[in-house]
């Protein structure tokens, strides 16, 4: 059972992630957070040391809800169908969440990456990590002859992570998700998935 502190805690890092996504976790101030989470200074620095240690649990915290979300959205009958999954519910994500905000990821890269580098390094982590998970699922769609075969699965599964990741930046920009569907459907043609990819052959498990 959770306790008022487990709750408060709660409550701050779900608040401050809200802030941190629209301002920028170097840009946002203590005043933000204490606005934010209606909280006090005594009780904000209770239950963290320092505004670099909140938003650094919520980039680990949105770094496990990511994965999660990759667990479920790199499945189907076979790895062409998994990347099809895959582009789709990123279009959704984004969509649920309108284009306000960007990618938290992407939004702490562009701002920390010459002045944090705690911030910087696990950001990394987390664009490697998703990397390396597509370009295993971009090797086997090559090997099953789904997807094109003349560049290197991970030159391929760092084009689909920059081109999301941009696209989501102009969606941003323009307050609209047009760029990302286009984007991803454009992704589609450079990989040339091929549309038996998304049907398992009879009798294949998922």
């Amino acid at each position: 059972m959770s306790t008022k502190g487990d709750l408060t805690r709660s409550k701050i890092l779900a608040n401050a992630s809200q802030v941190f996504q629209r301002k920028g976790i170097l840009a946002t101030t203590v005043t933000d957070l204490l606005n934010a989470t209606g909280t006090t200074k005594g009780n904000l620095y209770f239950h963290f040391s320092s505004k670099e240690d909140i938003g650094l649990e919520v980039l680990q915290k949105a770094h496990a809800a990511f994965n999660s979300f990759l667990d479920e959205a790199l499945t189907g009958p076979t790895p062409g169908a998994a990347l099809e999954h895959f582009f789709a519910g990123v279009l959704e994500r984004n969509l649920a969440k309108g284009a306000n905000g960007g990618c938290i990821f992407g939004n702490t890269a562009l701002e920390a990456a010459d002045t944090a580098p705690r911030f910087a390094r696990l950001v990394q982590h987390v664009f490697n990590d998703w990397i390396s998970r597509l370009e295993s699922m971009v090797a086997a769609a090559q090997q099953r002859g789904q997807i094109r075969r003349d560049l290197p699965p991970v030159e391929l599964a760092e084009l689909i992570v920059e081109t999301i990741e941009g696209a989501i930046m102009q969606a941003r920009l323009q307050q609209e998700t047009g760029p990302l569907a286009r984007a991803l459907n454009a992704l589609r043609v450079v990989l040339e998935l091929d549309s038996f990819a998304v049907s398992a052959p009879e009798g294949e498990a998922r």
